[in-house]
C-alpha cells in the first residue's frame, strides 16, 4: 500500500491542502519553477479531473482548495512529477548549492531517490 498523508473522507466536497518545500526553501521566487507548478496544476485540472478552486503560492508553500475523484493519489502523483521537474530544472542550470541542500534535506526513508 502506498503512503499519504493526505486523508480524504468526503470524495465530492472540495479539500484545503497545504505544500511546503522541503526545509521551507524559497523556491517559488523563481518565476521559471511557478511556470513549471503551473503546467503541473494545469495537467492534472486536465488529465486527472481535478477542479481547482482556488489557490495561492507563497514564496516556500502552497494551498489549494480542490476536488478530485481520487485525490490523495493525485496529490502525491503532482508532488512527484513536479518535484521531479523542478529538480531537472535545478540540474540544468548547475544549481550545485541548492541541490545539495535539497540531498541532505531527503528523508532517510526515500531510499529510490537522491533529493
Amino acid at each position: 500500500m502506498t503512503r499519504t498523508r493526505y486523508k480524504i473522507y468526503n470524495k465530492e466536497q472540495p479539500h484545503f491542502l497545504t505544500m511546503t518545500v522541503v526545509e521551507w526553501m524559497p523556491m517559488f521566487t523563481n518565476p521559471e519553477i511557478v511556470s513549471l507548478l503551473f503546467e503541473s496544476l494545469h495537467f492534472v485540472q486536465k488529465e486527472r479531473s481535478v477542479t481547482l478552486y482556488a489557490y495561492v503560492i507563497m514564496e516556500n508553500h502552497l494551498h489549494l482548495i480542490a476536488s478530485a475523484p481520487d485525490l490523495g493519489k493525485t496529490m502525491k502523483e503532482f508532488k512527484s512529477f513536479t518535484a521531479r521537474a523542478i529538480i531537472d530544472y535545478l540540474k540544468g542550470r548547475n544549481a550545485i548549492q541548492v541541490l545539495k541542500k535539497l540531498e541532505r534535506a531527503k528523508l532517510s526513508h526515500k531510499k529510490e531517490s537522491d533529493y
